[in-house]
């Protein structure tokens, strides 16, 4: 009996409610066997037009895949003689704390750690017709017909199929194993294939049958190569174990009486399935892995577990060229053009109402700071509560704290300056507001479109001092009701918001599609952001023929939450909440590493909040945003796609752009420096929306053949390839090490100063006292010198520094 156990901990939320790491399934190793009869010893294998595989039935059997122009480059490979396809039946518990996950395996009760390879070949159309006959395959084959139709994969495939199954050894035998008699045994029949995707891409996927018991069944080695189990092995260098699944089930719901934790919820379901499936390769001792989505402790996670679970604030987190990058990143999302007010100067956050907002306009205009937009996310009202003031989630202006709303907007629309607001997927009871419109809670209860608890309830989900309702967005009458709020939002004059939240979805809920809330998880924020570019394309397209506004002028929402298809209907990322500190894993320096790895990862357009987001404001234990990582944190996100401000869940304790005169005009000359590379943002932006590269990018993009650069994290980085950052992320530093590429021809220059560092491969200490940076331009580009006459128009190239 497999179970899953779902812990609450919504009580325990500070910031990290998860500071250990969890227990998990252990990297499993096996034996691998083939049948001489129907195995060749050596053949190469076809896969669609650009790509081959080759079979090895030497030192235990080995597999491996290569592209046709470089045929001694292996891409892909098994460890001779070790199965590379194996899987489990584990127990899983889940603790959740207010958008945040951990994953733990607990009791492992089946590992099928050995494989047979009773075939391999390459099939084309006709054999998927004929292999739709096989009862066992029917499914698959099926899957692969369509896919083939809907999405031009080339063939012909590579099909591997065997079994995988677990024995024994015996007690007299130390390399050699066998079923032994009388005793039960486990397997199930396997199917992997691998096909081409595009020019550059090789994709998998691997099927299991139902696992079988038998009893009394022996091995024969005239039938396997036994040699496989005799031979010793060298010591593998590196393993590699990946692609851990789990696979939704209808379970049922037991809830039991918990000893220590609130909320603990039982689902249990028999063992029919395998519920962990991995695939284990090869690794050279240089092969490095990035992406896997937002993350912000490290950049190479090789050696490390990354679980793809979508929740605040990525996982994991602890105190080859640009070509293949661009066809990675390319293949599956081509992020949408931003408009170009988004990017022209600062998005101020401010809080407070009509008057703080035209007050702090007019501090601005003195200071001659280039503003895009006013962000006002309380313009739904704000409440105390026993943390602090919250905002009403109830997706409507408060009139009381924006009097005037409509005029505001006219006024600073007419000095080409946006207002931007907030929402997000929650709603909150409305009991206590004095002068709510509407009731939008209400409205979703009576249209039955919240996400469900068992007994059919709204699923009424903990946000900090208060709960909320979750919108069923599988539910086909949300979309028009959502879209129908933000229609009124944009008809009063708003032309951004940013859309929260999309990670917390419960894992124990109930939707109207009737999927598995597990599965469901990370589908929720890429349903969330396809309603919210639904509309803005709608809007958009309504324009059309409209002479009241260009339709290229367009609305921006911008999210932190996402998974695979996010970018393809996001139009913004931010990074979420980092704390306002220095420290690596959620701090100034986690927003360099996010900013880097969410690039990688299809997330082209991102930011981060300058100052970051969380304070800490408790006896013997505070975080506080000091005036000088404010400082520094503008100078960050001035090189960033996006330049904007967030006064933190503690406005009051933590320093702000408008503070004092020091801070105000530090914010106003960064937004001039951001302006300054305006007209190079734009061919970013493009070029992003063209090839899927991010604005901000790590080193070895360009530089793949330096070793050194790959083990950069925050310490500097790209914009595009003209510019060169190297942020100040400590406290109380003035100076920087500044590292040179190797393979870069051309010398950069210092903005500052105008020194020129010409020698690839080199370090330098830098001086970066607060507002100098270390920022360097390729010296003689056509970038570099418009970017340097900009500072220069706009007064602040002042060359202060020895």
């Amino acid at each position: 009996m497999a179970s899953l156990k779902i812990t609450k901990k919504h009580h325990k939320h500070l910031n990290n409610p998860f500071p250990s790491n969890p227990k998990t399934l252990p990297c499993i190793h096996g034996n691998l066997l083939f049948d001489f009869q129907s195995v060749p010893s050596e053949q190469i294998y076809n896969i669609g037009k650009d790509f081959q595989s080759n079979w090895s039935s030497k030192n235990g059997g080995s597999l491996c895949i290569f592209h046709k122009s470089q045929p001694s480059r292996s891409m892909w490979s098994t460890v001779p003689g070790r199965s590379f396809v194996s899987a489990a039946v584990a127990e899983t518990e889940i603790e959740e704390s207010r958008g945040s996950f951990v994953i733990k395996d607990r009791d492992i009760h089946s590992i099928c750690n050995h494989q047979t390879i009773d075939n391999i070949r390459t099939i084309h159309t006709s054999d998927i017709v004929l292999c739709a006959n096989n009862q066992d395959f029917t499914s698959f084959s099926n899957g692969l017909d369509q896919e083939r139709q809907n999405k031009g994969i080339q063939l012909p495939a590579l099909l591997i199929t065997g079994k995988i199954f677990c024995v024994k050894k015996r007690k007299n035998s130390i390399q050699s194993f066998e079923f032994i008699e009388k005793q039960q045994s486990t397997y199930a029949k396997y199917w992997m294939l691998f096909d081409q995707k595009n020019k550059n891409q090789i994709g998998f996927q691997v099927r299991l049958a139902k696992p079988k018991v038998e009893h009394r069944q022996k091995l024969s080695p005239r039938t396997y190569g036994y040699r496989a189990f005799i031979s010793k092995f060298g010591r593998i260098r590196r393993l590699r174990v990946g692609c851990s699944r789990y696979f939704s089930r209808k379970r049922g719901i037991i809830t039991v009486s918990p000893a220590e934790e609130e909320n603990v919820i039982m689902k249990n379901e028999g063992v029919t399935d395998f519920n962990r499936i991995c695939i284990t390769y090869s690794s050279e001792k240089s092969e490095k892995f990035y992406g896997f989505g937002e993350q912000f402790s490290h950049m190479d996670f090789k050696g490390k577990r990354v679980p793809i679970f979508v929740q605040e604030q990525g996982i994991g987190r602890g105190d080859q060229p640009i070509t293949f990058a661009a066809n990675l990143v390319s293949y599956r999302w081509r992020p949408q053009k931003l408009p170009d007010w988004i990017i022209s100067g600062a998005v101020v956050g401010l809080q407070g109402g009509t008057e703080t907002v035209r007050h702090m306009w007019k501090e601005l205009q003195a200071q001659e700071t280039p503003v895009s937009a006013f962000w006002l996310q309380d313009w739904v009202g704000q409440r105390k509560t026993v943390i602090g003031s919250q905002l009403w989630w109830n997706w409507e202006v408060d009139s009381n704290r924006y009097s005037g709303w409509r005029q505001l907007i006219k006024d600073l629309g007419a000095r080409d300056i946006k207002v931007m607001t907030y929402c997000n997927p929650c709603l909150a009871l409305m009991d206590e507001k004095p002068n709510a419109k509407r009731n939008l809670f209400e409205e979703a209860t009576k249209l039955d479109i919240l996400v469900k608890e068992k007994n059919g309830d709204p699923y009424m989900v903990p946000n900090t001092a208060f709960d909320v309702g979750m919108l069923d967005l599988t539910h086909p009458k949300t979309e028009s009701w959502f879209k129908q709020i933000l229609q009124e939002m944009v008809d009063d004059g708003v032309r951004g918001w940013m859309a929260d939240f999309g990670e917390g979805l419960p894992v124990d809920a109930c939707l109207y599609s009737g999927e598995d809330p597990i599965t469901a998880h990370n589908r929720y924020p890429e349903l969330w952001a396809k309603i919210n570019r639904e509309f803005v394309e709608e809007w958009k397209s309504s324009l059309v023929g409209k002479e009241k506004e260009d339709p290229e002028d367009g609305l921006v929402f911008f999210m932190r939450a996402g998974f695979r298809n996010s970018p393809k209907w996001a139009t913004l990322f931010w990074e979420g909440d980092q704390m306002v500190s220095w420290q690596a894993n959620d701090g100034i320096k986690s927003a360099v590493v996010g900013l880097l790895s969410s690039g990688l990862s299809g997330y082209a357009l991102n930011h981060s909040d300058i100052g970051g987001y969380c304070s800490v404001n408790l006896p013997f234990f505070k975080y506080q945003r000091s005036e000088e990582l404010l400082l520094r944190w503008m100078e960050l996100n001035a090189f960033s796609v996006v330049f904007r401000t967030h006064e933190g869940n503690k406005p009051t304790s933590n320093s702000q752009f408008y503070s004092n005169h020091r801070t105000l005009s530090h914010f106003a000359r960064f937004a001039k420096i951001y302006k300054a590379w305006k007209f190079y943002r734009i061919q970013l932006v493009k070029e992003a929306s063209e090839k899927g590269l991010p604005v901000c990018r790590h080193l070895f993009l360009h530089y793949p053949e330096d070793e050194y650069v790959h083990t950069l994290t925050y310490q500097q980085f790209l914009v595009g390839t003209e510019i060169l950052v190297v942020p100040v992320v400590d406290k109380g530093k003035e100076m920087v090490r500044a590292y040179f590429p190797e393979g870069e021809k051309c010398s950069w220059k210092h903005v500052w100063t105008g020194k020129l560092h010409s020698k690839p491969g080199s370090e330098a200490w830098v001086e970066a006292p607060i507002g100098y940076p270390a920022i360097f331009v390729k010296d003689s580009s056509i970038i570099g010198d418009t970017f340097l006459k900009n500072l220069r128009e706009y007064n602040v190239l002042q060359r202060s520094c020895n």
